[in-house]
């Protein structure tokens, strides 16, 4: 498994001075039950509780970690992450991975 990262989002990662993408698996109660993947970036102290305390796996790349649950997810050989922004908020995108 390869993780692929857009320049802009390496441009953004170290003008923020972070380096680890967490994949998060995120479940919405409602009427329907909805399980989804959150991807952004955590920095070292959010890193080190995911790790330690929630059992998160680390793979290392060449521009840092990824941090992935302790679930099963479907993932393509490679693994594209990027940047958009809404509003003049920008958020990590990914490509090549699901539930």
């Amino acid at each position: 498994m390869k993780f692929h990262y857009e320049p802009e989002l390496l441009e953004y990662m170290k003008k923020k001075g972070q380096s680890t993408i967490l994949v998060e698996l995120v479940e919405v109660n409602s009427d329907i039950d909805v399980t989804e993947l959150h991807v952004r970036l955590a920095d070292n102290k959010l890193k080190d509780l995911f790790l330690n305390k929630k059992g998160y796996r680390r793979f290392t790349s060449d521009a840092g970690d990824v941090l992935l649950p302790p679930y099963p997810l479907t993932m393509e050989e490679t693994v594209i992450f990027g940047l958009k922004s809404f509003l003049f908020i920008k958020y990590v995108t990914y490509k090549g991975m699901k539930v």
